[in-house]
């Protein structure tokens, strides 16, 4: 059965989209971009400020199914410029300090709200 995961700690959904959803086994996260809970856009900050922010809004949603970011099994990095990629991982690297999940990191074209960065989640819930 499918679950809906929402908390105020993270950005609204802004269209036809959860913050989150489970089946009790697995929780697939949508992407959070480097906006505050209350709505501050950090699009015109450092990547790295970018990247943390995007963490700690995937961690927000985590922690709202009672899961940890020693849970995620696989991340998807979206960047709007993969030169980046280096202050990205810097910044990644220290949310994931310890055995980190697997990831794939791409260029896109753009990303909502003009943002550089966007990062989303699988984690197990068992």
């Amino acid at each position: 059965m499918k679950r809906i995961i929402e908390t105020d700690d993270a950005p609204a959904a802004v269209g036809a989209y959860s913050q989150a959803t489970s089946n009790g086994s697995l929780l697939f996260t949508a992407g959070q971009i480097p906006m505050t809970a209350d709505g501050d856009l950090l699009d015109d900050e450092p990547i790295e400020n970018q990247t943390e922010q995007a963490l700690y809004n995937l961690d927000s949603i985590l922690d709202e199914a009672d899961a940890t970011a020693e849970d995620i099994l696989k991340v998807t990095v979206f960047l709007d410029d993969i030169d980046d990629f280096d202050a990205m991982n810097e910044a990644y690297a220290a949310y994931f300090d310890d055995e980190p999940p697997a990831r794939s990191a791409v260029e896109v074209a753009a990303l909502p709200k003009g943002v550089g960065v966007e990062i989303e989640a699988v984690a197990t819930l068992e």
